[in-house]
């Protein structure tokens, strides 16, 4: 095997492994650090989501705490429906993201920038799929797993491919483009 060869592979593999790496241990710090309770930003979801479902749907929502684990519960008329825990909150999702947009050469102010907006349309995505969970589980709970476990990470992973095949099919491209004219 010649290394030169795959030099820009194997530079691509490695910052995705460090980034998603370090990112993924300092998610774990972070929830380690709030437990038994649930960390801020599922408590966040858990609380614009209840909001999306009283908006959408006219459902009045109530949120408590549950006692054994550390998850929120989304509460309709004194009846537990759906279940916030920590991995509903989007956070891993987007640490893939920008795992990714930073080792295809994205550490400048074009990569952050589109991480950052990246992050925002996986977090409203997110939204919109724990919304939709609490519908289904409380109206069609027999496919509750199904569309939890399948369906809708499916949909949550093609929107982070597609906003991947903009960084490189467009993004990366017009800023290559823009070099080249230039010289």
């Amino acid at each position: 095997m010649k290394w030169r060869e795959n030099i820009a592979a194997l530079k691509f593999l490695g910052i995705f492994l460090g980034v998603y790496l370090v990112g993924n241990l300092l998610y774990g710090f972070y929830v380690e650090w709030h437990y038994p309770w649930v960390d801020p930003a599922t408590r966040w979801v858990a609380d614009q989501s209840a909001a999306l479902i009283q908006l959408f749907f006219g459902n009045v929502i109530s949120m408590i705490q549950d006692t054994v684990n550390p998850t929120v519960l989304l509460i309709e008329n004194g009846k537990s429906i759906l279940r916030v825990y920590e991995g509903c909150n989007g956070l891993n999702v987007m640490i893939v993201f920008v795992a990714f947009i930073m080792a295809f050469d994205g550490v400048g102010k074009r990569g952050i920038l589109f991480c950052l907006v990246g992050c925002v349309l996986i977090h409203i995505a997110n939204l919109g799929r724990v919304t939709l969970l609490f519908v289904v589980a409380k109206n069609y709970q027999h496919y509750f797993y199904f569309i939890h476990k399948y369906l809708f990470t499916a949909i949550l992973y093609v929107i982070v491919f597609v906003l991947w095949w903009i960084w490189v099919a467009k993004i990366k491209r017009s800023a290559s483009n823009k070099i080249t004219e230039e010289i």
